[in-house]
This record gives structure tokens, C-alpha cells and sequence, in this order.
């Protein structure tokens, strides 16, 4: 049943202002008020809006409040949707920005067709998307943490000549002594920060390998370790971030989504292109430029993935070589053409998620 009303939300912590706009062109958009942001007010709202209209549809847009509200609307019964903020249309020179401006565009632009909407996971793969982001964050604290340590030790004159962050290398800094006792303190509790973020980053992976396995999307993840480069931690992060991978109809949607696409900006004749977009999810991007460097080296299964890479079937083991074969190809290629390797890499990951949507679009996820 199409609406029959639009129904513009502006949604705040603690508050929620309404505009309605009527179905037509013509049809009438205007203020309906505010109301404070509690399930009570919520429900009130949505059955006396029910009295008056067979088949309204709520609209708000993506923000710090989740997916809370979408959650109790579709409870009650009613349609409600979530737009995509940065695809909103705007209007340039508008100068003027409230609640009531902002509930009402959304209505006007609903009824109009001109917004994006999200995808909505579950309250579960939610869970698992926050668990992903808080590793991603624990491996960032990580490398902050060691970062200040050798800003430390560069400002003081102290230099290691090895490896970095070996065993060799943490023994020599736990021998490290300083002169003054507030240094020694303060790199002191440089090394302790390292060491609890290691921790935290370390138990965050153990309980996504464990929670993975009731997943209704965990035999995604299993299967697409099956590609090189691409361990546990990358493929929970992927599945948890892009979430259903039905919803792309081919490898170029899920590229765009990703923000691996090349830019453009032509204007009649001119023809500007530009870097890839970076649209979307900046750490599975991220991790998808980690896997493709494995892609530099000879094609073989090796014995540590042998060893390590959970077993699957040959479906998809002979996808991973085809992906070897090709990938590793497309990169000698393309360095021997002259482009730079961080370039070469940006088309490796482009290619490779072409690999990972293909083999995830043959596993049907467990059942719930």
C-alpha cells in the first residue's frame, strides 16, 4: 500500500520534532510539534496519527540515537524508515537551519522520492558490528600508544636500529633508564599503555572468533578466510559492516558502497577524473587495502594457511585461487606500467571485493 503521509522526524536525545506532509505534489507539509523522545510519547503518537491516516510512513535520518526508534515504530506497526544523511539533498544558500526546517525537508523530500535509506541490521548483527568497530578502535589505541613511545625516545636521542615492536625491541625498551625519575615514570607509563591496549585488542579478537560461530552470518565469514589475505578479523569486519550481501546486485554496487570506485568531475567537454571516492565504511576500506599487499607475492597456498584458515569447501578454495591467479597478475601489470604500488593496491582491493561478494552470495547464513 503506497502512503498515504509522510511523516518528517528530527530526532534528538531528548526530544522529537514532527512535520507531516500529505501525499500529492500539492499535498499540504507543515509543523505537527514536538514531542519529548520516549517510547510512551512515541506510541502516543503513532495511534492518534493512525486515526486519521491508513498507511503512514515515518522518515529520520541516521545519527547517534541508532536504531532505537526505528526499532519501537516497527513494533507498533507502522513503516518506518532510516535515511542516509550525506546523500540528503541540499540546498545551497540556505542559511537558515532549525528542527522544524529539517523535520519538514525530510517529509517533503520522502514524498518526493529524492532521499537514500539505510539498511538495517538486527538488534544481533548490530552486536557484532559494535564488537568489529571496538577491535578497530582497540588496534588504533595501539598504534598510538607505540607511536608516542618512539616520539619519546626520538626527543630524548634514543635510537633502536632493528626491528620494531619484536622481542628483541621490547626488551630493549624495558632496559631503557633516563636520568631524570619524572622520564623514567613518564616512559614507563608509555609501555604500560601498550601493553593494556595489546590486551584489550587481544581479547576483543578471541571473543569475535567465539561469537562468530552462533552468528546466522558466521559461515560467511568462514568462508571468504578462504581468500589470501584475508583472516578472521578482516572477514568479521567486512560481513559485519556490509551485512547483507543480497542487497548489492552485482560487484560494482558493493565497490561504489565501499568507496572504491575513481571520482569524476567532467563538465561538457572536460573530463577531470580523480581519486577513488571514499565513500562509506573508512575501516573496512581500510582492511581491504591490508589484504591486497598480500596479493605482491608468488600465487601459492602456503603452509600457514594450510595451518591456519578455517576448512571450507573446494567451491570455494578454487575462487581463492582464481582470485591469486588474477589479482597477483593485475599487480605486475600494473607496476609495470609505471603506477605506484599504493595505486596498484587501491585496484587489487577494488578486484578483490569483486571475490568476496561472489563467494559470499553462494553461503546461505544459518537460519534464526
Amino acid at each position: 500500500m503506497e502512503p498515504d503521509v509522510f511523516i518528517g522526524l528530527d530526532v534528538h536525545k531528548s526530544s522529537i520534532t514532527i512535520a507531516i506532509a500529505t501525499a500529492g505534489r500539492l499535498g499540504e507539509v507543515r509543523r505537527y510539534g514536538t514531542i519529548t523522545n520516549t517510547p510512551e510519547a512515541v506510541a502516543k503518537l503513532v495511534r492518534k496519527l493512525s486515526k486519521h491516516h491508513q498507511s503512514p510512513e515515518y522518515i529520520y535520518e541516521a545519527g547517534p540515537c541508532g536504531y532505537v526508534l526505528f526499532r519501537q515504530l516497527t513494533n507498533l506497526g507502522v513503516d518506518c524508515k532510516i535515511v542516509a544523511p550525506g546523500h540528503t539533498p541540499r540546498r545551497i544558500g540556505d542559511r537558515i537551519k532549525n528542527d522544524t526546517r529539517d523535520a519538514e525537508k525530510l517529509a517533503r523530500l520522502a514524498r518526493a522520492g529524492e532521499l537514500t535509506y539505510v539498511w538495517v541490521p538486527d538488534p544481533i548483527h548490530e552486536a557484532m558490528r559494535d564488537l568489529v568497530r571496538a577491535r578497530y578502535i582497540a588496534a588504533k589505541d595501539v598504534r598510538h600508544a607505540r607511536s608516542h613511545i618512539q616520539m619519546f625516545l626520538l626527543k630524548n636521542g634514543v635510537r633502536y636500529d632493528g626491528k620494531s615492536w619484536g622481542h628483541r625491541h621490547r626488551v630493549w625498551l624495558s632496559d631503557r633508564h633516563f636520568e631524570h625519575l619524572g622520564q623514567q615514570i613518564a616512559f614507563q607509563s608509555f609501555l604500560n599503555r601498550v601493553e593494556q591496549a595489546e590486551v584489550r585488542k587481544v581479547q576483543l579478537e578471541a571473543q569475535i572468533s567465539e561469537l562468530c560461530q552462533d552468528w546466522s552470518l558466521g559461515p560467511i565469514v568462514t568462508a571468504i578466510q578462504a581468500l589470501k589475505g584475508v583472516g578472521l578479523v578482516i572477514a568479521a569486519t567486512l560481513v559485519a559492516e556490509v551485512g547483507d550481501f543480497s542487497r548489492f546486485p552485482s560487484p560494482r554496487h558493493l565497490m561504489a558502497w565501499l568507496g572504491l570506485v575513481p571520482g569524476e568531475h567532467s563538465s561538457g567537454t572536460s573530463v577531470r577524473p580523480r581519486g577513488i571516492t571514499k565513500a562509506g565504511n573508512t575501516a573496512a576500506r581500510a582492511l581491504l587495502f591490508e589484504a591486497a599487499w598480500s596479493y605482491r607475492t608468488t600465487p601459492k597456498v602456503g603452509q600457514w594457511q594450510n595451518k591456519h584458515r578455517p576448512d571450507v569447501c573446494q567451491e570455494f578454495k578454487d575462487i581463492a585461487w582464481k582470485a591469486q591467479l588474477r589479482l597477483h597478475g593485475r599487480y605486475r601489470k600494473l607496476v609495470a606500467h609505471g603506477k605506484r604500488s599504493n595505486v596498484a593496491i587501491t585496484a587489487i582491493a577494488r578486484e578483490l571485493v569483486g571475490f568476496i561478494w561472489d563467494i559470499a552470495r553462494r553461503v546461505r547464513p544459518i537460519a534464526v
